[in-house]
């Protein structure tokens, strides 16, 4: 018999704010350090939902004032087609951002983790942040897309 060669895994399961199971599990190698704000990767099984890259526009496709009011819209935005297939927030596995100015993002943390909860609450997926040169929509600052996964 063999012993596994590499670092073992911890799965953690993911639960709503009101204790029910989401059906992802965060993967957390042991002696990584807990990550704030992400998760460094998450497992799922059941019906895929996948957004394009979203903005911070509403309806009438006027975007919102300054970066954080693009993010808090595109957010909600996100959270808006993942209630079309009957997904909620922490049915999220993965987010991909994508922003015009790193700066802009770092220097907004505090007020971006506070815009973030209040939408999808204390549910952290797996993310990536990317500082692109410009988006398709001239005036966006921000852009995310997003995949979430319905449990079976």
């Amino acid at each position: 018999m063999t012993t596994p060669k590499g670092p073992q895994l911890a799965v953690l399961s993911t639960a709503d704010e009101n204790g029910a199971r989401s059906g992802a599990q965060i993967l957390q190698p042991p002696g990584w350090p807990v990550p704030k704000g992400y998760a460094n990767g998450m497992a799922a099984e059941g019906r895929i939902v996948v957004t394009g890259g979203v903005i911070g526009w509403d309806a009438e496709e006027c975007l919102a004032d300054g970066f954080v009011g693009q993010v808090r819209q595109t957010l909600g935005n996100i959270a808006a087609i993942l209630a079309e297939a009957g997904a909620r927030p922490e049915h999220l596995v993965r987010l991909t951002w994508y922003v015009v100015d790193m700066d802009e993002y770092l220097t907004n943390l505090k007020e971006l983790g506070k815009v973030y909860r209040t939408i999808f609450g204390a549910h952290y997926p797996a993310m990536a942040l990317v500082q692109v040169v410009r988006l398709v929509e001239k005036a966006a600052r921000v852009e995310i897309e997003a995949t979430a996964v319905i449990p079976r």
